[in-house]
């Protein structure tokens, strides 16, 4: 029988518990401009009654010039008690397609300190196409205060990555489609090069769900193995931004791989710049 990831949770069960102490409910959506959906606009449009809405683009280091920098712990547990989320709640959330953006709010929490933080199987678009309970009203938020407890380890700075590229200490996903990790398709901010970091293997995010939900456990290692992963040592996962990074954590996770880190500048970092070592290609 195929064994779902311990990290997600049905619609079933989320509808069951609506409305209980203790759940909180977070709209994490997040979506590129090609793709031409406003999360914020969707969010007010329509939402699971209770959730709030977590902004990517402002839970971040404000001094950061890098899109999505992770905010310090200090700023992160003011975001997190402004939305009323406790650490000690069972936190869910979702995102429109059901594993893009959502993983990333799900990495985010438990790197602060959260320990009952799940996603939602199947996203807001299977929620709505169910014909389950949706509103527009605000939700109302109590107070609350975050404890924030971060773990510094489960991130990986330029001058690591630098590390790592060089010496080979440590195997690297990239969480990017195909042709932006080969260099093929162009990448979507501005004046930044294509391709991909020496010796690192392609994991696209999107690989590792199917029509809304995430692989089954036996799936996702199959897919972390084909993509030449050995799941014996350690992974730092990347991406663009550093949000669809967190699917392939989320994936690891979810088969018991533990050294795993995201490097969180992302392509936006190392391809930015001018004095990193780029491959184009497959390979």
């Amino acid at each position: 029988m195929s064994r779902a990831s311990p990290f997600v949770v049905s619609a079933d069960w989320l509808q069951e518990r609506l409305g209980k102490p203790g759940l909180s409910v977070v709209d994490g959506s997040w979506y590129l401009p090609s793709l031409g959906r406003d999360a914020r606009a969707e969010y007010q449009a329509a939402h699971i009654p209770g959730a709030v809405f977590f902004d990517h683009d402002r839970v971040v280091e404000p001094d950061s010039d890098l899109p999505h920098t992770l905010p310090s712990p200090r700023l992160f547990a003011q975001f997190a008690s402004s939305m009323g989320i406790d650490e000690k709640d069972e936190i869910i959330v979702y995102d429109g397609p059901g594993f893009l953006s959502a993983p990333r709010v799900w990495w985010m929490f438990r790197l602060m300190g959260a320990h009952k933080v799940f996603v939602l199987d199947g996203g807001f678009d299977r929620w709505k196409a169910e014909g389950r309970p949706v509103t527009d009203e605000t939700t109302k938020i109590a107070s609350c205060f975050f404890e924030v407890d971060c773990d510094p380890a489960g991130i990986v700075s330029f001058d690591e990555m630098k590390g790592i590229v060089a010496e080979g200490s440590a195997q690297i996903a990239d969480a990017r489609p195909a042709g932006r990790f080969s260099g093929a398709d162009p990448e979507p901010r501005p004046g930044m090069r294509g391709g991909h970091m020496p010796g690192a293997r392609n994991v696209p995010a999107a690989s590792l769900s199917r029509r809304g939900s995430l692989l089954a456990v036996e799936e996702l290692r199959a897919a972390l193995e084909g993509a030449g992963l050995d799941l014996s040592k350690p992974v730092v996962t990347s991406c663009g931004s550093g949000v669809t990074a967190a699917v392939i954590s989320l994936a690891l996770a979810s088969v018991g791989h533990e050294d795993n880190r995201l490097y969180d500048g992302s392509w936006s970092e190392w391809g930015g710049r001018a004095d990193t070592p780029v491959v184009t290609g497959d390979d």
